[in-house]
């Protein structure tokens, strides 16, 4: 049971509360406070976060039933009840809501905003085609939210701007693996009439071009070389191309677009991507 609760609450998707970590990173304030503060952000976050999944799971599970993977979770295939998963969602969404009431206001006031958004998803808006994929988008942008507000960091519009892109482009992704099992006679969502595979690749291309350039301006504006003290922040824009690039291979002609989580935990070329853009980042910076 405890194995299938785990499961239910999906802790592999926690690597999206990374984005908590963003404005640490580029603020370069690693005090011990405001690390253990983002530390504790996080586990907040993830505990909303899987009440939502939970919710989701308790929604969809007609749904799920019909997927080929999905169909494998624990509400879907019956190794847990709705009863419990209730119980779940409950616990962990008021349990998590307390603490950050307590530990920050401004932290409780994201964290509620996050999730009496991902609950009219969860109810009406996932079935409405490019509202859902932008209500996902603006998910991540408050995560970044979350880990500006408990160190005190005024976000700039640079990392809001694409941070909400690089999701963007994740999540219409995601629907192109949707598209693919509806025609291949699997329709498992109401609002994939929506979409279609010209205007997914055509979106895709888009936001890839748009999130490349965006980072470039990044690197190069006055704002961001005066803050950072660098103006060879425009080097680490090689390993952000590479990364769009690896994906789009892995959408386009792998066909693994599916889960966005499981892509970055599984392949080993964008790990080390991400690693080397993480590095240099740092290093240039630092130089």
């Amino acid at each position: 049971m405890i194995k299938n609760l785990l499961l239910l609450a999906r802790p592999h998707q926690y690597i999206k509360n990374i984005f908590i970590f963003a404005p640490l990173l580029f603020s370069f304030q690693f005090s011990t406070e405001n690390t253990l503060d983002s530390i504790l952000a996080f586990i907040l976050f993830s505990m909303i976060a899987s009440s939502i999944y939970i919710l989701n799971d308790i929604m969809d599970i007609d749904e799920d039933k019909k997927h080929p993977t999905k169909k494998e979770r624990p509400l879907a295939s019956g190794l847990l009840s709705i009863d419990i998963a209730k119980k779940s969602f409950l616990i962990l969404s008021i349990l998590s809501l307390i603490v950050a009431f307590i530990f920050n206001q401004a932290l409780f006031m994201v964290l509620f905003g996050y999730f009496v958004l991902n609950i009219l998803y969860s109810l009406r808006l996932k079935h409405i085609s490019i509202i859902d994929i932008f209500i996902i988008s603006t998910g991540f942008v408050l995560r970044l939210f979350a880990g500006s507000v408990v160190i005190g960091v005024q976000l700039s519009m640079w990392i809001i701007i694409m941070t909400f892109l690089l999701a963007l482009f994740l999540a219409i992704a995601k629907r192109r693996d949707d598209v693919l099992l509806s025609l291949s006679g699997k329709e498992t969502r109401k609002n994939i009439d929506g979409y279609n595979l010209e205007f997914i690749n055509a979106s895709m291309v888009l936001m890839a071009g748009v999130i490349i350039v965006s980072y470039i301006l990044y690197t190069v504006s006055n704002d961001v070389i005066s803050r950072l003290h660098s103006s060879h922040l425009y080097l680490t824009a090689f390993f952000v191309i590479l990364g769009i690039i690896r994906y789009m291979q892995i959408t386009f002609v792998e066909q693994k677009s599916g889960s966005p989580t499981k892509i970055v935990l599984k392949d080993r070329f964008l790990q080390y991507t991400i690693l080397f853009w993480l590095v240099s980042f740092i290093v240039v910076v630092k130089l």
